[in-house]
């Protein structure tokens, strides 16, 4: 595809602005000012739309492609949340903006959002109450293990250490490493959980809480969950559940009821708002009662008179950890989505998850063994590793492959501890059509390796960039714009 610049023609233009009236400041130093005017492509606006156009055609989206990225929970957002967040009571509300004034109201509605909740995140949990300030999963991890030294400097406890199994996800080690603490890994078993004996021999007076995914990133359900709970406590550690699959356990089951005493959720993931590339995102952190007052301020509190207004006074709070209020948009996103799902609906996510994921589990096993030989939950964990080691074709060139399908490919490589992995999260919100037309296409793949191999390891061939040299772009970044962007640079 060409760039905008190839589409220019000499004093074409898409816009005229007229000319200023305001006279230009005798104060404006000349060594800031331009010897000529910015190089800019000159095409009209039906150009500019087009090219435009033409290039958000070539990303892969969930509006346009099944996105079965495993641990991400990519599902189809409700066009009905994006509508009711761009309301202009809600997109235009500035958030320096008085709570009351002159006896009217300014923010309530956005405060009654964000108490509100408040509130279905502590009945969707079990926890005793909310921040909704973090602005992202690993915002949301540190946060918890930010109020989790706070417990323990709070107690008079000197612990050193964080316990997070192997299969964690990467931000886990990292959010307890920035909050201060050592983190030593617990290897998993062979039914893909953490194993016990190993847990109970790490367990000391240092250990100041563990970190667990449940189910965890093999799209295993921990069922010994409460004796690991169990065992934290007894050392007078805390247990943070790490929120990223909650999809699978949604109306089915509470952290909260399993023993865990720190929360975070990923707003983005299973409320249906969307993510990636970055962000947007959300990751409120929810505490069992005797960790409420480490929460950060400030607060959304519901006073006598109906009206809603911000507590401040927390002494022995954490403090502020996002400007204002979080990702506001974010969490109405996910508000709405909540209340459309209601107390029946939500169960039905869950079921669906995991129903779909353990469909294409069973329809692939045979070409693709699963990492761990049992039901899965939300999403399966299938491998590569042996099957085509003779053709010389790995999870990295099955990915490639399903690019030329049209598909955008499953997570590979995690968790790492599962050679060749292939993590694959349909979600609920994708047909059985959808999910037929994915296993073909994989199991063309497996077909394909065993008797052209060269053939996927060209893959992908129908896309404006082919198979790169990882390698050569790791040692030799080029962060510069692709001519793909269109801006010159």
């Amino acid at each position: 595809m060409q760039v905008i610049f190839s589409k220019s023609v000499a004093g074409r233009r898409g816009v005229t602005v007229a000319a200023s009236d305001v006279p230009t400041s005798i104060n404006l130093n000349p060594a800031l000012l331009r010897e000529e005017g910015p190089d800019l492509p000159e095409v009209s606006e039906l150009d500019v739309v087009r090219h435009y156009t033409q290039l958000s055609r070539l990303n892969f989206a969930i509006d346009t492609t099944f996105y079965p990225l495993g641990s991400c929970t990519m599902k189809y957002n409700p066009k009905v949340a994006e509508r009711i967040a761009a309301y202009p009571g809600f997109a235009h509300l500035h958030p320096l903006l008085p709570q009351l004034r002159l006896g009217g109201s300014l923010t309530q509605g956005a405060l009654q959002v964000l108490h509100e909740m408040d509130l279905l995140l502590r009945e969707i949990t079990g926890m005793a109450g909310f921040t909704l300030q973090p602005m992202a999963g690993a915002h949301g991890e540190l946060t918890g293990i930010m109020i989790m030294a706070a417990y323990h400097r709070e107690r008079g406890n000197r612990k050193t250490t964080v316990l997070i199994p192997d299969t964690a996800h990467g931000t886990n080690p990292a959010s307890a490493a920035i909050a201060g603490y050592a983190v030593r890994a617990i290897p998993s078993g062979a039914d893909g959980c953490m194993d016990l004996a190993r847990l109970r021999e790490a367990l000391d007076d240092e250990v100041a809480g563990l970190m667990l995914t449940c189910p965890n990133t093999l799209g295993v359900f921990n069922t010994h969950i409460r004796e690991v709970c169990e065992l934290i406590h007894g050392v007078d550690g805390l247990v943070y559940y790490d929120g990223a699959n909650l999809n699978a356990i949604l109306g089915k089951a509470r952290p909260g009821d399993m023993g865990f005493d720190i929360v975070h959720l990923n707003l983005h993931k299973s409320f249906g708002t969307p993510h990636g590339g970055g962000g947007p995102g959300a990751g409120p952190v929810g505490v069992v009662s005797r960790l409420l007052e480490f929460l950060p301020v400030s607060l959304v509190v519901k006073r006598e008179d109906g009206t809603y207004a911000l507590e401040y006074d927390r002494p022995r709070s954490i403090g502020y950890i996002a400007p204002f209020y979080g990702n506001f948009a974010i969490v109405l996103r996910a508000y709405v989505y909540i209340l459309m799902q209601g107390r029946k609906g939500l169960p039905r996510v869950a079921e669906n998850a995991v129903l779909n994921a353990n469909y294409v589990l069973a329809r692939l096993r045979d070409v693709f063994p699963p990492a761990v030989d049992r039901t899965c939950m939300h999403e399966c964990v299938l491998t590569a590793q042996n099957q085509f080691r003779d053709h010389g074709i790995r999870a990295l060139d099955i990915a490639k492959g399903l690019i030329d399908r049209g598909f955008h490919p499953p997570t590979v490589y995690f968790p790492t501890t599962v050679h060749e992995a292939m993590m694959v999260e349909p979600t609920e919100t994708e047909s059985k059509e959808t999910l037929d037309a994915f296993i073909v296409a994989m199991r063309e793949l497996a077909d394909l390796a065993a008797q052209d191999s060269d053939a996927i390891r060209k893959c992908p061939q129908t896309t404006p960039v082919g198979r790169l040299d990882e390698t050569r772009a790791a040692r030799d970044l080029n962060i510069a714009c692709t001519p793909l962007c269109g801006c010159g640079g």
